[in-house]
């Protein structure tokens, strides 16, 4: 994929859907409730598509540094972070106060630093691929 607007969409709705699978099965994990977290995935989702539209904004403005997977990945989960935070969610709070609202906040922040080293692992191993097949 040469053109890095069609990557860098490729990468954030991948991320995007990985944080709202995740966020549906940390729920199911924990066995909560529907009634109390029934629409946390659907919110997850919209903000990740929030997110991704800022991102593609900040890729189309900064074209050039924006060409690897990694980077993408990395901007996303700034943003991700910082819509988290700015929504109120804090990853420290369950330590002091052991709720399941608290310890949905900390696996949101959990899982979406896990995507994104997954992301940035994947990055690494296919321009490896990449490298090997260009010297043979």
């Amino acid at each position: 994929m040469k053109n890095v607007l069609l990557k860098s969409l490729a990468v954030f709705v991948v991320m995007s859907f990985l944080n709202t699978q995740l966020a549906y099965w940390s729920g199911e994990f924990i066995k909560l409730p529907g009634g109390k977290f029934g629409m946390l995935s659907t919110a997850v989702l919209v903000g990740s598509l929030i997110i991704t539209v800022i991102a593609l904004i900040t890729v189309a403005i900064f074209k050039g540094s924006y060409n690897s997977i990694w980077k993408m990945a990395v901007l996303f989960e700034i943003l991700y972070l910082l819509m988290l935070m700015l929504s109120g969610a804090s990853p420290v709070t369950y330590f002091t106060d052991n709720t399941d609202y608290h310890l949905i906040d900390l696996l949101l922040y959990l899982n979406s630093m896990v995507i994104c080293v997954v992301v940035c692992l994947f990055d690494v191993i296919y321009s490896r691929i990449l490298s090997t097949k260009v010297k043979n």
